[in-house]
């Protein structure tokens, strides 16, 4: 009998080791630092994976852009280097030119629309084109409604915007619309904005709230108006190829995983915006809160529309538009 047990026991460890051993990696990364509701969701999305699939799938996280910047990333996941990555939407409208109609200055009315648009068929249908690139797209995460800040002055009229050069993302829907206003654009990555803003390279940036507070830009601007002037998504991508290879089960975990974990990333950034707007404010900066935005909408609008229409024709926006309640 004490042959037995022990035999019993010696199996039993075997086989865990041999679970251990089968339980497959993927190695997903993004730039957001982990402070951020990024990082949280992103652990959320490992328990979530690890009990869909029983183990057998389980995620090596690595935020603060240590796999590289988003374009770098995005490459990687397409040659197959990484398995996963999420970065904004903005970085995906190289690749597929009908993600640009999600970075239309003020397309969304809120946030409830927006989710409307990016869970439903648009959204969906926009993912399906990432495929031809070699991307799976799994979900739409969130980076939130973008806002304005400098270390110049206090932004209340388009006019204040003028001369700043002002760091974004390298879209051509945000590029042009801060050239509308007056504006100098300068796309850099996010891993080099605090630097290049400390040392007054240059002068503004406009991120949504949770994005200036995790990566600490608010240590170097002086003021924060809340512009609300475009919504942005991140995009969970996977290796497609990598994606293919597994089990439907487990392609069907992996989605349904990556979703739930955006669910509670948007509520999460939800229930952290007060807070961190309080936080800034006892940090000395300057929080400009209720910004008419009607000026701002009428100059930049219906050019970049126009500008979206010109290149791609005008029935995403009209589709995106009908959301609208």
């Amino acid at each position: 009998m004490k042959k037995l047990t022990v035999l019993f026991a010696s199996l039993t460890l075997i086989a865990a080791a041999v679970s251990a051993q089968a339980a497959t990696s993927l190695r997903f990364g993004y730039e957001a630092p982990r402070s951020d509701t990024q990082h949280l969701a992103a652990k959320k999305f490992d328990e979530l994976l690890k009990e869909k699939t029983k183990g057998e799938i389980k995620l090596s996280l690595f935020p603060d852009s240590t796999l590289g910047n988003a374009q770098a990333m995005i490459s990687g996941v397409r040659g197959g280097t990484i398995d996963i990555e999420m970065s904004g939407s903005p970085n995906f409208s190289g690749l597929v030119s009908n993600l640009n109609v999600i970075d239309i200055p003020f397309i969304f009315q809120n946030k409830e629309h927006a989710y409307r648009v990016l869970d439903g068929e648009i959204g969906q249908g926009l993912l399906k084109e990432l495929e031809d690139k070699g991307l799976k797209g799994l979900a739409f995460w969130e980076v939130g409604f973008r806002s304005m800040t400098n270390s110049k002055r206090p932004i209340n009229k388009p006019d204040d915007v003028k001369g700043l050069k002002i760091r974004t993302n390298q879209n051509p829907m945000y590029v042009k619309a801060f050239q509308l206003l007056g504006a100098n654009p300068v796309p850099m990555p996010l891993s080099e904005l605090y630097t290049a803003l400390e040392t007054k390279a240059v002068d503004a940036q406009e991120h949504p709230i949770g994005i200036v507070w995790s990566a600490k830009l608010y240590e170097v601007q002086k003021y924060l108006s809340l512009t609300n002037h475009g919504y942005t998504p991140l995009i969970v991508v996977m290796n497609k190829a990598k994606f293919d290879s597994l089990s439907p089960e487990v392609q069907k975990a992996i989605v349904a995983a990556a979703q739930e974990a955006g669910q509670y990333q948007r509520k999460l950034n939800a229930e952290k915006e007060a807070e961190i707007l309080n936080k800034m404010k006892q940090a000395g900066v300057e929080v400009v809160e209720n910004v008419d935005v009607q000026p701002f909408k009428a100059i930049v609008e219906q050019p970049v529309r126009q500008f979206f229409i010109e290149k791609n024709g005008d029935a995403l926006i009209k589709a995106v538009d009908a959301l609208a309640k």
